[in-house]
């Protein structure tokens, strides 16, 4: 990447996160209780293990869309809150069925009443290998191009910390290797935490890896 590239950070703008004391509950079942964790800021680190061990209830817990209890801390390494550092991309694409590609990927600053960017979205769905269907609604797009779509909308919020929760996992072997070679390269700089049940997907992307198990300490 190039200093021009709109997805790049500069080192001040890189970002890492702490969860600390996380206690994660499902009615009467405890998932994690008293977990903690680091991710260095520009690092992948990979939440791995089963389903049902609550991998993606702690990512939206981060992502700030489930509420935290107990005496669970969240909080960037510079000891801020997260607030509106953080994007994240669900394990479904999620796409507006209603909106084209460009607008899917524009759709964070419409939401904000924001004038969109329609250049530089047009340029990350590029980067994606999917410019050409721009103007393509989801129903139009193969699964391999909504997921690039889907990463293309979480890059264009531009934040320092990625949250992920198995973004590959309904893939062809072929397009993932593909999809994750990509995402490599497009979140260079950035702070990754994707939720994975894949230990060659975890082994293949990480840096770090921690491993979930039920009721885990």
């Amino acid at each position: 990447m190039t200093a021009a590239d709109p997805n790049n950070l500069t080192p001040a703008e890189m970002l890492g996160l702490d969860v600390r004391n996380a206690r994660l509950a499902w009615g009467e079942t405890v998932l994690l209780d008293d977990f903690s964790f680091s991710a260095s800021a520009g690092s992948w680190t990979c939440l791995l293990g089963e389903s049902g061990v609550g991998k993606s209830t702690l990512l939206r817990t981060i992502a700030g869309l489930i509420d935290s209890v107990g005496a669970t801390e969240i909080q960037a390494h510079d000891g801020t809150k997260l607030d509106a550092r953080v994007a994240y991309m669900a394990q479904q694409d999620l796409l507006l069925p209603w909106l084209s590609a460009i607008e899917n990927v524009a759709l964070g600053a419409r939401l904000r009443g924001e004038r969109a960017d329609r250049e530089r979205a047009l340029d990350i769905l590029a980067r994606a290998g999917v410019a050409e269907r721009a103007h393509a609604l989801p129903s139009e797009l193969s699964g391999g191009e909504r997921q690039r779509v889907a990463l293309a909308r979480t890059l264009m919020e531009q934040r320092p910390i990625v949250l992920m929760d198995e973004p590959f996992s309904a893939l062809d072997a072929i397009t993932r290797t593909r999809l994750q070679d990509l995402a490599v390269e497009l979140l260079a700089n950035r702070t990754v935490l994707m939720v994975t049940h894949d230990p060659f997907e975890a082994l293949r992307l990480a840096d770090t890896i921690f491993v979930l198990t039920a009721g885990a300490q």
